[in-house]
């Protein structure tokens, strides 16, 4: 007889050669390994959820002439195990060396509320248009960049922080996280994963496609570290930062990765991560775990990025994962009204979480410059990958200070399972934001626009994921997969001289 896994497997990527496998078994399992081929892995605790104890397991592939598919299985106390659909092998697609990975981005993996998830005809739709792609030529990586789950019903599954939730803000920071409340929280988050990935088709792209994740606020819940920081700092937001933490790190992060930033891997202080990959570097922006309302990145967090940026990333292309955009629509004239009016801290946070939003604008100003540094002397494609809104769309920063000028291109795709604001939610947006053009500098030379894909409207207002692989024609084309009639496609060129 079979065992049953609780949740996964999970595939990983860390290196050119390093993938991983992670899964979560019944917490009485011993010891646990995966098979690929003629090897049988051991398997690593990596500690426990309230679900079960948490495996990580590592696979060295070293990069063939030749593409291969690997299959695997995941054995506990030496018997075979299946997962929640009763699958007990699976396969996934090794690129050759100096083929061009074709991959896949994904944002937006979930619903901010009940009454949405309900609304909502075929929430797994594009995960099952992903799987069919897949069969017929497959990903050799997923990249997943923030809200994969929504923790939101947080708020109301919680009774007793539902409760601390109606206090006024003043007793709501005396309060202290009670030892039971603790422990329903951390219950939560891990019924929240065990639930959301166990679904189908996404657990068997988990499982089929080696991932990197990189989370957003609603991995935490709405908003987090866009609070004024009495409330952030207050005990019971502590107690939830720190149980969705532990979830992220086991469950996304998968323990001790070796391609984080950070000096200490064991003890991280943020989950800034760069893997190098077929000749491309993704470099994963953790804009969560040490933001604070005047504040995206920490000190020593930005040493971690531009001391890579400097020293590590010397040529290929570039992808950057910004959960949040840096190029999109101006903020701004909503963020003086609100702050001229009795009632900032309702929409304090939405706001706050923008990169333009007042707060942040030199610490964006900072990405932007170090980016294009960088981009000046590794003369390849940079491609921003960003979600959280909803909407697909396209961003360039133009840099013409020199003689051979340098694009930054910003891919959009959001979501993959949230539905797009409705029309007239739409309408409301662009009546208190603007897409005008934007100097960047005093000279007007480096500049930041939103463009029109090639066969859709500007704003893709349809749930979407995308797609990105290079041509024959050297480009790397984008090609966002949505709902509806159209097919928006756009293809990126190198930046920097030009043979």
């Amino acid at each position: 007889m079979k065992n049953k896994l609780v949740l996964g497997p999970i595939l990983g990527l860390e290196s050119d050669s390093l993938y991983t496998v992670t899964f979560v078994t019944n917490s009485s399992v011993e010891k646990a390994w995966v098979k690929f081929g003629d090897d049988k892995v051991p398997a690593s605790s990596l500690g426990g959820i309230r679900s079960g104890s948490v495996w990580r397991a590592e696979l060295k592939i070293e990069a063939g002439a030749d593409s291969k598919n690997i299959s695997y299985n995941v054995l506990t106390d030496e018997i075979e195990v299946t997962d929640s659909s009763g699958r007990s092998c699976w396969s996934f697609y090794v690129p050759g060396k100096s083929e061009k990975p074709k991959m896949a981005y994904v944002s937006c993996n979930g619903f901010s509320d009940y009454k949405l998830m309900n609304a909502t005809e075929q929430p797994y739709r594009l995960w099952e248009q992903m799987k069919s792609e897949h069969a017929e030529s497959a990903f050799s990586l997923l990249l997943m960049g923030g809200d994969q789950v929504y923790a939101d019903s947080i708020w109301t599954q919680i009774n007793s922080l539902k409760l601390w939730n109606e206090l006024p803000r003043a007793e709501k920071i005396k309060r202290s996280a009670t030892k039971d409340m603790r422990a329903q929280i951390d219950k939560f988050y891990s019924e929240l994963y065990v639930s959301r990935w166990n679904k189908e088709p996404l657990a068997t792209m988990l499982a089929s496609i080696p991932s990197i994740m990189m989370w957003d606020d609603h991995d935490i819940f709405d908003g987090w570290g866009s609070y004024p920081d009495e409330m952030q700092s207050c005990e019971v937001y502590q107690a939830i930062f720190a149980a969705a933490k532990k979830h992220y790190e086991l469950l996304q992060v998968r323990g001790r990765n070796t391609s984080l930033l950070a000096k200490d891997k064991e003890n991280p202080e943020h989950y800034s991560s760069a893997v190098t990959f077929r000749g491309y570097t993704i470099l994963s922006l953790d804009n969560r775990s040490d933001r604070r309302l005047t504040e995206v990145m920490s000190q020593d967090h930005w040493l971690d990025i531009t001391g890579f940026l400097e020293n590590k990333c010397p040529k290929g292309d570039l992808l950057v994962l910004s959960a949040v955009p840096v190029v999109y629509r101006d903020f701004s004239f909503a963020e003086s009204a609100v702050d001229a009016t009795p009632w900032e801290e309702a929409l304090e946070d939405d706001l706050k979480d923008h990169w333009r939003a007042k707060e942040h604008e030199g610490e964006r100003l900072k990405l932007i410059m170090n980016l294009l540094t960088n981009a000046h002397k590794r003369k390849g494609k940079t491609v921003m990958l960003s979600g959280d809104v909803h909407v697909g769309c396209l961003g360039i920063i133009q840099d013409k200070r020199k003689e051979h000028p340098v694009n930054i291109h910003q891919v959009v795709s959001s979501g993959i399972v949230h539905p797009a604001p409705t029309y007239l939610e739409w309408l409301g947006i662009l009546a208190i934001t603007n897409d005008d053009l934007e100097y960047l500098d005093e000279t007007r030379s480096i500049t930041a626009d939103m463009i029109k894909p090639h066969g859709s409207n500007k704003y893709i207002r349809a749930r979407n994921f995308v797609t990105l692989l290079e041509g024959t024609d050297k480009k790397l084309w984008v090609n966002w997969v949505c709902e509806g009639k159209d097919k928006p496609a756009y293809p990126l060129q190198s930046s920097g001289r030009q043979p």
